[in-house]
This record gives structure tokens, sequence and C-alpha cells, in this order.
């Protein structure tokens, strides 16, 4: 009978790590829906990138309030959850405090991780103020309310639940109370519970907080919070290139050198190597490459993208952010779709062009990169806003009709003025 608590514990951790395994699956599948792209060079600066940008939270503190909050909450989580390891060798074993055998190295490991979970507290408090009590223009958008709103609210309901757990169950725990080094924040909770029965106090938080662990572990699969995982091989896997260079596509390339090539043999064979695409641009998430899947699930949804737009800034419909929420909504539809069609993606009638976006919000892109320079974790909205336009323009002709008649001219006049070419100096004259 004794051994029934480590059985039980052993169920949960076990079936809570399996439901995890196959959200990563899931993850894993829905990204891959995307089309390959090269990610192969440029490994030094990959690595450089992912350094300075996920570890070292470098783009994070260019505003310096929610910044330094994030790398206390970031630092904290991640630390205090070392003391995980020792909660499921005891869980499974039986033992209790396991790790107390190293001495009053212990205690110091302890009292760090509990000052770490009262900064962590503190902070994710002033988030919650911020998010629902000064209302930070940027979390005020349209495309936050309803669930995004409760989503980003949830996470910060979890991590302080936990961190109470936390030193709760430290608190609680006579045994630890008494080696008095690593209490330094949990002492001054004992009192408020004597004459309780703390042993059944502390073996309910010690529940709590694993089976709260094992919850929020699985509940990040479907939140924002993707990016606690994600933002590392996203800003390995993000893009090098200077952010002014746009991709041109190899067919097009191919045709413009042949048309300026006097020599050029127009009734060559064709190049099956280097056919046409089936499809020019996106209009689904299937048209987009894999990376940009990454970079979708990826947003954490912090609005500094479009609080940078200089079209969002004067009342255009364009959201940065609506525009990778959208591309993430539009993927988890579709890979609802696949599972619930024995693993065979079937028509739905919907599409990310049209459905999810709009051709108002593309076209009030200036392209000017401020989304990508301002994002924190490497994600480059502007390139999947170029895939839909390239689609929109090449598959549809349904570009505006300045551009429309912009490219007329260069197609006709060699440039993007209505003049004759014998014209175009004639300004000189005047």
């Amino acid at each position: 009978m004794s051994l029934l608590p480590n059985i039980i514990f052993a169920i949960i951790l076990f079936s809570g790590l399996g439901f995890f395994a196959r959200n990563v699956s899931k993850l894993k599948r829905n990204i891959y829906l995307g089309k390959d792209v090269d990610t192969s060079g440029d490994i030094k600066l990959r690595w450089t990138n992912m350094a300075k940008i996920a570890l070292g939270q470098g783009k994070m503190v260019r505003r310096p309030v929610s910044g330094i909050l994030h790398i206390v909450v970031y630092i904290g989580f991640v630390i205090i959850n070392i003391e995980v390891l020792e909660i499921i060798i005891d869980g499974l074993f039986g033992t209790h405090r396991i790790f107390s055998a190293i001495g009053p190295l212990y205690g110091v490991l302890i009292g760090i991780f509990e000052i770490l979970a009262a900064l962590v507290f503190v902070a994710v408090v002033i988030f919650w103020f911020r998010r629902n009590v000064v209302k930070i223009q940027r979390f005020m958008k349209s495309e936050m309310k309803g669930w995004p709103k409760l989503d980003g609210n949830l996470i910060l309901y979890f991590e302080i639940v936990l961190m109470a757990l936390f030193i709760i169950m430290n608190a609680t725990d006579v045994e630890f109370q008494s080696i008095n080094s690593g209490n330094v924040i949990s002492q001054f909770f004992t009192p408020m519970f004597e004459g309780l029965n703390v042993r059944l106090i502390e073996r309910i938080a010690w529940w709590m907080h694993i089976v709260g662990i094992l919850i929020f572990l699985n509940y990040l699969y479907y939140s924002k919070h993707l990016h606690i995982l994600l933002a590392f091989p996203n800003t390995y896997y993000g893009s090098v290139k200077p952010k002014g260079q746009l991709d041109n596509l190899e067919a097009v390339t191919k045709e413009v050198k042949l048309m300026m090539d006097p020599d050029a043999d127009p009734y060559a064979a064709v190049d099956e190597d280097a056919a046409t695409p089936d499809k020019f641009g996106a209009s689904d998430v299937q048209d987009l490459n894999w990376v940009q899947l990454l970079n979708a699930y990826t947003c954490t949804e912090c609005g500094r993208c479009t609080s940078e737009c200089p079209a969002n800034q004067t009342g255009k419909k364009l959201s940065p952010r609506k525009i990778m929420m959208d591309t993430r909504d539009r993927l988890v539809e579709v890979g609802n779709n696949i599972d619930a069609n024995n693993g065979e993606f079937k028509l739905d009638g919907k599409q990310l062009l049209g459905d999810y976006i709009t051709n108002e919000e593309l076209w009030a892109c200036t392209s000017c990169n401020a989304c990508v320079e301002a994002c924190p974790v490497s994600i480059d909205p502007l390139s999947i806003i170029l895939e839909m336009r390239r689609y929109l323009v090449m598959e549809q002709s349904a570009a505006p009709m300045e551009l429309n008649n912009m490219m007329s001219n260069i197609e006709n006049n060699g440039a993007p003025w209505p003049y004759n070419q014998m014209d175009r100096l004639n300004w000189k004259n005047e």
C-alpha cells in the first residue's frame, strides 16, 4: 500500500509527458506542412543570433520596463524548475528532498530559488496590472480580444499559482524549515500555518505543484507561450540576409535574363529542373515555407511589431501581429483537419488569404521592415505579406490600380511614368 503514491505519481508524470510528446509531434508535423527552404548557410551567425536574442534576451531590453521584467520571469521560472528534478525523483522513489544530501549547498540553492520565486511573483503581478489596469495600448488592439486576452492572463495566473505553491511547500515542510538556511522567503509564511496540519498542506502543495507544471507544459501547445520552447530554433533559423533584400523566384529571374540576353534562343528547350512553379506566391499556409510557419507558432503576441508599424500608426487596418496570429490560427485549423481525416487534408473551402487576411491589410504594408526589426524573437511578418502579395499580382492580377498602372508603364515605357521613352528628358527644356 505504501507504493500507491509512487504508482499514482508515475502514472501522472508519464501521462503528462506522453501528452506533451504527442503535442510536440503534431506541432512538428504542422510546421513541416510548409515548403522546404535552405537554412544551411551562416552557421556561426545563426548560433550567435540564438545566443544573443533567445538566450541573452538582447532585443527585449530595448523597452527597459517590460524587458527587465521579462528577464526576471524567464530566468526565475527556468531556474526554479530545476527543483522539479528533485520532485520527480522523490515522487518515483518515495524519498523526501533527496538533494538535501549535498549539505549546506542545498539550503543556498533553495534560498536562491525562493528569492527568484518572489521576484517572479512580483514581476507577473506587474505584468497583469499593465495588461488589465493600465491597459497598455498594444494589448488593446482588436486582435487581442477574446481568447488572446484570456490566454495572456491565464499564463500569468499559472505562474502566480506555481510560485505560490513553491513557497507554501517550503513554508510547511517541517524538515526543510529545520535546516534554517534556505528558507529566506518561506520562513515569513510559516507562522500563517500554525495550528494546522502542515504535513498535509505540504503534501497538497507538493502534488499541486508538479501537476500544475505538467498542465502548464501541455497547455503551451494551445498558447502563445510556445515561444518559451520555440524562440531558440526560431532565432537560429531566422533570416540572416540584409533586411532590405527580397527573394526572387528562380523561374521569373531566368525569364528576365533570357529577355535581356540578345544571344538567347527563345525556342530552346525548357530546363525541367528550373520549371515554373505550380503557384506563384502564397494563398494558404501550405504555400509558405516551414520557417514562416515556425514564425507563426513562435509569435508571443507582444505587439511590438504592430506598435512600430507606420501603417498601423496612421490608422490602416494592417497589424503585423494579426498577420502572424492569423497564420497560426489557419495552420492549427489545417492540422485539425488532417487529424479528423486520418492524416489527409481535405479541402474545407477556406484559405489564409481572404478568410483570415484581407487584401486591404496586405497592401497597407510599406515593406519598411519595422516589424521585423522590432520582434524580440526574430519573426518576419513581412515575408508572409510579400508572398501573399505575389500571389495576388501573379496569380490573380489583383494589384491596386495604381500599381498596375505603374507596372504597365514600366513594361511599355521603361519607366513608372506614363510618358513615351522619347519624351523622358523633356523636363530639362522647361
